[in-house]
């Protein structure tokens, strides 16, 4: 198989009610948003300013034209994780070390020694979606704990330092039974057509997700609106099959479990062999930004994109998303 493959799992674990009650146990979401990181390079962009522009420009998969209000109140989901390493709570153990998740990661990219790495919760509450993108992938010494990640995302898509790619496998899996909420990708590429899978209950994909772009479409609004969503709120719940989001118990939305779509993800380093795992553990060749960014400026000049003087951080940060991030077209828009 090649990174461009996917395999699926119609039955994830043996009991998927399982995965619902330790959401339950863990008991509270916080909103989703990307992580900061003290850096003066591209600083007046999102942390997935790639992804935020392609979703304004094109209003999604479905091509809806919205308020930037409204936008971020759909792509603003929540997120907990369930393991980093080793387990956060308990019940994590079945998914964390996953005997179909690893093999279907050592075929995906042919490299026998796969390292689970972390297993996290996304819930969607109705009327929002995931735009489509791809995930943040990792390089020997570049990573988005210190880099700006749609500078990662763009180091990836250029195919310029696949020598220091670590390639991560990721499992989706989705519990319970929501409406809408499909997983659209696509697996022949950003010019190929999209594929979506609905998200039953357990029931999973296991794909590349870091070259592979993919999103969710919209959770349907059956009952209820999306609420107004306010930095520091948490999805809760609250006993007896509810849950509800707000600050502490003063709700400003309250749902059923078939309201929400409830997935978990599931990433893991691939390695060709341990002699690989040890350069990456001994940092024995790694990228350095400096470097990152000399080889992106030589390849932009010689594509006749910026001139013998390197433009400001900012617009050579934009040049090298519209260069190197090629996103999928949008749909007609909805009637």
């Amino acid at each position: 198989m090649s990174a461009n493959q996917h395999v699926f799992f119609d039955e994830v674990v043996s009991d998927g009610s399982s995965m619902l009650r330790l959401a339950e146990r863990f008991g509270s979401y916080g909103m989703y948003h990307e992580e900061a990181i003290e850096d003066d390079f591209g600083e007046n962009l999102a942390q997935r300013h790639d992804g935020l522009l392609n979703f304004i420009k094109t209003g999604g998969r479905f091509g809806r034209k919205e308020s930037l209000r409204s936008l971020a109140l759909r792509t603003n989901y929540f997120r907990e994780t369930y393991a980093y390493g080793t387990p956060l709570v308990d019940g994590i153990e079945p998914l964390l070390l996953h005997e179909g998740f690893m093999e279907g990661a050592r075929k995906i990219f042919d490299r026998p020694v796969v390292q689970p790495a972390i297993v996290y919760a996304n819930f969607l509450v109705p009327g929002q979606e995931l735009a489509i993108h791809t995930d943040v992938p990792e390089f020997r010494g570049i990573n988005r704990t210190r880099d700006p990640q749609w500078l990662i995302v763009a180091m990836h898509h250029s195919g310029l330092f696949e020598r220091w790619r670590m390639p991560i496998a990721t499992g989706v899996s989705w519990f319970g039974n929501p409406e809408g909420g499909e997983f659209a990708y696509y697996p022949a590429g950003p010019s190929g057509p999209p594929v979506t899978v609905a998200a039953k209950h357990n029931t999973a994909i296991l794909l590349d997700t870091d070259s592979v772009f993919h999103g969710v479409d919209r959770v349907a609004e059956t009952r209820v609106g999306i609420p107004e969503l306010e930095p520091g709120m948490k999805l809760s719940f609250d006993g007896n099959d509810r849950w509800h989001v707000g600050f502490g118990e003063d709700a400003v939305g309250r749902y059923s479990w078939d309201d929400l779509r409830f997935s978990i993800s599931w990433k893991a380093y691939c390695f060709a062999d341990e002699a690989e795992h040890q350069v990456v553990r001994r940092h024995a060749d790694d990228l350095t930004r400096p470097q990152v960014l000399a080889t992106l400026t030589a390849d932009l000049r010689e594509r006749g994109r910026i001139a013998d003087e390197v433009p400001d951080d900012t617009e050579l940060a934009l040049t090298i998303i519209d260069e190197y991030i090629e996103f999928p077209p949008a749909a007609a828009p909805d009637p």
